[in-house]
């Protein structure tokens, strides 16, 4: 009985051997893995995409300076091009005190990977928001563009606007686009960009009785009469579950 044992132990021993040979771990190289990078839907899925970006702050005088900027790219689009136009309200004719507080560090916040939503007071009565959406739908067909609004951001150029609240100016960064707020008599600044493969928000009061709203809208349409629809379906069936589990 007891060489039987052994018989047995000793097959399984090469046969587990020959399975750890099989899966053994094998070393990707990073050259392989950028080319998989970003393949999480299926080829001719996406049939539109667009990006719309603003950024508004009001003072305790009611005067409003912002700027609207908004990107829509489709199968037959040349060159994704960003559009930008300037918000400019005037107040009630208040008049807004000087804002004395200060805000110390931050400079790394500039050059964070990801997703950055930030706000930093030193004053009272302020407001702030930053606001994300992301908008996933399906249709047959790609949605009719919106006609173009706004000044064509061109790279290199600076769209700028100016009034009693400050100043606001808008540019190419990286590959992305940024929104910069300056507002006037030291209330504070606001800077909101999609670049490096990242979102920021960074807003910084130094005033008070101050509304700040950064929003960034992404829009997704995804063809739902293609070949392979079905199991894409699917696969988003499966995400839509785990809201459930709190993810």
């Amino acid at each position: 009985m007891k060489t039987s044992y052994w018989v047995i132990v000793a097959c399984l021993a090469a046969n587990a051997s020959g399975f750890a040979d099989e899966f053994k771990p094998i070393e990707i190289k990073d050259q392989e893995l950028a080319e998989l990078r970003g393949r999480y839907v299926m080829p001719g899925r996406i049939i539109s995409f667009g990006v719309v970006m603003s950024s508004t702050w009001r003072n305790a005088s009611g005067d409003l300076i912002g700027a609207s900027t908004s990107m829509q790219l489709q199968a037959a689009t040349v060159k994704p091009q960003f559009y930008v136009s300037t918000i400019k309200q005037s107040g009630h004719g208040g008049v807004s005190r000087s804002g004395s507080g200060n805000v110390m560090g931050g400079a790394a916040l500039s050059t964070s990977r990801g997703i950055t939503q930030v706000t930093r007071a030193a004053g009272d009565g302020n407001s702030s928001t930053n606001n994300i959406a992301i908008n996933v739908k399906e249709a047959r067909t790609a949605p009719a563009l919106v006609p173009s609004q706004g000044q064509a951001l061109i790279a290199g150029q600076t769209v700028t606007g100016s009034n009693a609240a400050g100043s606001v100016a808008v540019s190419e960064t990286s590959g992305g686009v940024q929104v910069a707020i300056t507002a006037a008599n030291n209330q504070g600044s606001s800077l909101q960009q999609v670049a490096r493969g990242g979102l920021l928000q960074n807003t910084r009061l130094l005033g008070s009785s101050n509304v700040v709203d950064n929003m960034t809208q992404l829009n997704v349409v995804l063809n739902n009469n293609g070949p392979g629809a079905g199991v894409s379906d699917g696969n988003l069936s499966q995400l839509a579950a785990l809201r459930t589990l709190g993810y």
